[in-house]
């Protein structure tokens, strides 16, 4: 159930991102879902990947170039989906720092809503 929820909020945060930010674009909440669990198996998937491959840029920028990694998440996942846009590299960074946090709040809620 608790993931259930988690997806469902996710989702409707990417909403949020569209409606707040031009350069992301979201054609329904269906589309959103998919690009919240894209996103999700991206984030799982490929970013401890890129994380460790560019470790030594990460280091050297003081973790500031995983800023970088989750633009790319970002942007990789509206180029694999069809109803879910980001105008560009820019867009997904920003796009991906408001989904952080929304995700950041997000996980707090369900954290009180599902207490282990």
């Amino acid at each position: 159930m608790k993931i259930l929820v988690k997806w469902l909020l996710c989702a409707a945060a990417l909403l949020g991102v569209a409606y707040i930010y031009s350069g992301v674009q979201v054609q329904s909440f269906g589309s959103a879902m998919i690009a919240a669990l894209v996103i999700g198996l991206l984030n799982t998937i490929i970013r401890p990947i890129l994380v460790v491959l560019t470790l030594p840029v990460t280091i050297i920028t003081v973790g500031l170039f995983l800023f970088v990694v989750n633009g790319l998440m970002f942007w990789m996942a509206s180029g694999l989906l069809g109803g879910f846009h980001v105008a560009g590299f820019w867009a997904a960074m920003l796009g991906a720092l408001i989904y952080s946090a929304l995700g950041l709040l997000i996980d707090r809620l369900v954290a009180q809503l599902f207490p282990e």
